[in-house]
C-alpha cells in the first residue's frame, strides 16, 4: 500500500515536471513581425492577418551583419529573449538591466535603450551574428527620429509602440527584416488593423 502511494506521488510529480518543461519550451507560432527597411515600418501579424503597423528606425549605416558594422541585418529571425516586463515607459536599460532612471521623450542629448527589449536571434547564414551583435527591437527616447534610419543596427520604436509589441508576441515569434516594402493589407485587415500615426508620441 505504501509503495502504491509512493508510486502515485512519483507519477504526479513526473507529470508536473513534464508539463512545466513543455510550457517553458513553448514558442509563439501565432504572431509574426515584418520590418521594411525602405519604409521604416514594422507590421504585426496574428495568424497571417495584419493587426497593426508602426514606424521604426533601422541603422543609419545601412544593412548588413558584419560584426562592428552597426548595420541592420536582413532575413529571418526569432525573438530569443524578452527583457523589461513590468518596467515603466522610458525606463533606461544598461547591459539589459533597468537602471531606475526614466528618460523623457526627446530628452536633449539622450540616446539610451528604454522601455522594452526583444533580443533577436538570426536563423540564416546572412544574419548568424545578430544575437552576438545584440540586435534588438527596443524603445528609444529619440522619438522625433522615428521613421528615419537613425540606429546603430537595432530596430528602434516609440515606447508606447514597443510596449504593445512586447505584450503581444512571445519568445520564438518569427521576425522578418526585409529590404522591401511591406505587403499591402487586405481590405478586411484595413478595417481591423491599428495603423499608428507618424506624429511623435508623448509618454503617458
Amino acid at each position: 500500500m505504501r509503495h502504491a502511494l509512493f508510486f502515485r506521488r512519483f507519477l504526479l510529480l513526473l507529470c508536473a515536471c513534464i508539463t512545466g518543461l513543455l510550457t517553458s519550451c513553448s514558442v509563439d507560432r501565432t504572431h509574426v513581425l515584418r520590418v521594411s527597411i525602405p519604409e521604416q515600418r514594422i507590421a504585426l501579424y496574428k495568424k497571417g492577418a495584419e493587426v497593426a503597423r508602426f514606424d521604426v528606425s533601422t541603422s543609419k549605416f545601412g544593412i548588413g551583419d558584419q560584426p562592428g558594422s552597426n548595420r541592420t541585418p536582413l532575413g529571418k529571425f526569432e525573438v530569443a529573449r524578452k527583457i523589461g516586463e513590468g518596467e515603466p515607459l522610458g525606463m533606461k536599460f544598461k547591459s539589459r538591466q533597468p537602471t531606475g532612471e526614466i528618460v523623457a521623450v526627446n530628452a536633449p542629448g539622450r540616446d539610451p535603450i528604454v522601455t522594452r527589449i526583444l533580443w533577436l536571434k538570426g536563423l540564416e547564414d546572412c544574419n548568424c551574428n545578430a544575437f552576438e551583435r545584440m540586435i534588438y527591437i527596443h524603445g528609444t527616447p529619440e522619438e522625433s527620429r522615428i521613421g528615419t534610419p537613425a540606429s546603430y543596427g537595432c530596430i528602434r520604436m516609440r515606447s508606447r509602440d514597443v510596449l504593445r509589441i512586447f505584450n503581444t508576441v512571445g519568445k520564438g515569434a518569427r521576425v522578418f527584416i526585409e529590404n522591401a516594402p511591406l505587403p499591402i493589407p487586405r481590405e478586411d485587415e484595413k478595417d481591423k488593423a491599428t495603423f499608428a500615426s507618424r506624429s511623435p508620441a508623448t509618454q503617458s
